[in-house]
């Protein structure tokens, strides 16, 4: 037991360190855009960007795998081994991501988009996840699945289809995918896009969990109509892929596909706004609870990201929008708004199981950084769509070849991204930094 609380902690207390940096390079690459000079002998955008997502990414991994490992805990009181090898995952992690961190900083790449650091780095982060996927059947071993809530699905979903697409993303190595450009672009976009819809599997299970411990209903991850969705959401993670990939001369019946799935997406948007009346009373109820509260706002960006998504997957209005900001709109939406929260939800209720004060103590910097979070993320997220909109419509209505004239026409919604982005980065600072002094000063923390 003693082994499996250093590994949660260590998981948590590395993830929140990398979150911090992946802030700072998200600020300092902001600056960039205002300020093309700034820092561009030392740390130039090519390599921000790069640091940036990958810290983030070791964020959503590391406090991901903490927070489901803490959960099974919960529910099965872990075994020495199954703990050890927990353990071992986080040195494997966290090790191999300071070595990339490292190498960015000295400028030496080698690999893909989003997964730019040199493909022989890939193989401790397969041995993270073989050991993942180790430990989650050695646990789940007896539970009999025809009858286990759906975060046991979620889980193991997540943890299988992470371990199956991050090799996808890897086919590039072998010839015959990478001597041909439409297998190529086709194979990488689809292996990421299932990627993240891996992740969040693991994040969307632990969510169920955590509504569950608070509202002590049972039922809602057992209905039928939450495995139905469960079963929408895997289809999209290994479909809906494709709208990324609208512009790559392949099969018609790819396209189509995709298109069909994404719009299935609507039926989760209607099934929420069906919910929210209903839960509305109980938000109300305790919204004192910082982790209720942070999940009251991972629904909204749900929401939010959920029709942007839809509206980008239609192929007259994809055209337009492919490669712009609102792409990553999109991405900071689901990244920030819904994964960042959710985490950071799970991330306080496993703190305060132990650290009853810890929101109390820390009332008004939380506060703080929730609504300045929020209130800047909406801000970031309309600029980014707006700017994504001006460029695609000079880009492809106007025909406007000319780079530089586009980026001087959006230069003053660049501004207001740039500067809500500082307000995202010091609002979850806000929200981290309790936190990550819990489990630092606080062995009991996890």
């Amino acid at each position: 037991m003693k082994s499996y609380l250093s590994a949660t902690r260590l998981m948590i207390i590395a993830g929140l360190l990398f979150l911090l940096f992946g802030l700072l390079c998200g600020v300092l690459g902001g600056l960039q855009y205002i300020t093309t000079d700034f820092l561009s002998g030392s740390l130039p955008f090519y390599k921000l960007r790069p640091l940036h997502v990958f810290s983030v990414t070791a964020f959503i991994i590391l406090s991901a795998t903490g927070s489901v490992y803490y959960y099974l805990n919960d529910l099965h009181s872990l075994s020495s081994s199954v703990s050890k090898k927990a353990v071992l995952q986080s040195y494997i992690f966290t090790a191999t991501s300071l070595i990339i961190i490292a190498l960015f900083i000295a400028g030496v790449f080698g690999g893909r988009e989003y997964l730019e650091y040199p493909p022989q780095l890939a193989l401790p982060i397969i041995l993270f996840w073989v050991l993942f996927g180790w430990n989650y059947l050695k646990i789940v071993k007896p539970i009999n699945f025809s009858k286990a809530p759906v975060y046991y699905w979620m889980w193991g979903t997540g943890i299988l289809f992470f371990f199956i697409t991050y090799l996808e993303s890897y086919l590039w190595l072998f010839p015959f995918f990478r001597d041909n450009i439409v297998r190529d672009v086709t194979v990488q976009w689809k292996s990421l896009g299932s990627m993240v819809g891996a992740w969040n599997m693991l994040i969307y299970g632990s969510a169920f969990y955590l509504m569950e411990k608070i509202s002590g209903n049972k039922e809602t991850a057992r209905k039928p109509l939450t495995f139905f969705f469960y079963f929408l959401g895997f289809t999209n993670l290994m479909f809906n892929w494709g709208h990324h990939t609208y512009i790559v001369p392949s099969s018609p019946w790819i396209r189509i596909t995709a298109y069909a799935i994404s719009m299935t997406e609507l039926l989760i948007v209607g099934n929420i706004i069906l919910g929210w009346r209903k839960t509305v009373t109980e938000v109300q109820k305790n919204f004192h609870n910082i982790s209720c509260k942070l999940l009251t706002a991972a629904d909204l960006w749900i929401f939010l990201n959920l029709l942007l998504a839809i509206i980008i997957s239609v192929p007259a209005i994809n055209q337009y929008t492919h490669g712009t900001h609102i792409t990553v709109a999109h991405a900071m939406g689901t990244t920030i708004g819904i994964n960042t929260t959710i985490l950071l939800a799970s991330l306080y209720f496993i703190a305060t199981q132990k650290d009853n004060n810890l929101y109390a103590e820390n009332k008004k910097m939380i506060d703080a950084g929730y609504w300045l979070t929020n209130i800047s993320l909406f801000i970031f997220w309309i600029s980014l769509i707006t700017a994504g909109y001006i460029k695609g419509k000079e880009t492809i209505a106007f025909s406007n070849e000319n780079f530089r004239d586009i980026m001087e026409h959006i230069r003053p919604i660049l501004e207001a991204f740039s500067i809500s982005g500082i307000g995202v980065a010091i609002g979850i600072f806000l929200m981290a930094y309790p936190l990550l002094k819990s489990f630092i000063t606080s062995p009991k923390a996890a």
